[in-house]
C-alpha cells in the first residue's frame, strides 16, 4: 500500500513539474536592439531567477550628444552614463511572459512592462501605465 501511495505521489509531482516546464516563459536573454535603433540592450540573469537588460551600445540613431539619464525624475540620477543604465528592471517568469519594470530614459518614467517573444523571434516589450500600453518589436542585434 505505501509503494502504491509513493507511486502516485511520484507521478503527481512529476505531472505538475512537466506542466510548469510547459508554462515557462520564452527564454529573452541575449542582446537586442530597440525598435527606433537607438540602442543595443544585453539581457541577462541578475539574481533568483530574474532577468535584467542594461544598455551595452548606442547606436548611431541615438540623440546627438545624449550621453547621461537627463530626463530620470530625480535628479540625483541625471548624472548616470545611458551606457550601462538598467533599463529592465526584476523581470519574473510568470508562466506565459516575463513581467517586471520598464525605465524609459527618453520619458525619465518607469513602467510596469511584459516581455515575450514572437513567432519570428524578435521581442515583444510591452510598457503599461494604468490602462494605456505601448507595444515595441525589438530584433535580435548582432
Amino acid at each position: 500500500m505505501r509503494l502504491t501511495a509513493c507511486a502516485i505521489a511520484l507521478s503527481l509531482v512529476s505531472a505538475a513539474m512537466a506542466h510548469a516546464a510547459v508554462q515557462a516563459a520564452q527564454p529573452v536573454a541575449g542582446r537586442w536592439m530597440t525598435q527606433n535603433k537607438k540602442a543595443v540592450v544585453q539581457i541577462e540573469p541578475c539574481g533568483r531567477g530574474r532577468m535584467c537588460g542594461r544598455i551595452v551600445k548606442l547606436l548611431p540613431a541615438a540623440d546627438y550628444g545624449k550621453t547621461v539619464d537627463e530626463r530620470n525624475n530625480d535628479p540625483k540620477q541625471r548624472g548616470r552614463p545611458l551606457v550601462g543604465l538598467p533599463l529592465l528592471l526584476d523581470f519574473t517568469d510568470g508562466g506565459d511572459r516575463w513581467h517586471g519594470n520598464l525605465y524609459d530614459p527618453q520619458s525619465g518614467d518607469t513602467y510596469t512592462a511584459t516581455l515575450d517573444r514572437y513567432a519570428d523571434g524578435s521581442l515583444k516589450v510591452r510598457g503599461c501605465f494604468f490602462i494605456i500600453c505601448k507595444t515595441q518589436r525589438w530584433p535580435k542585434a548582432e
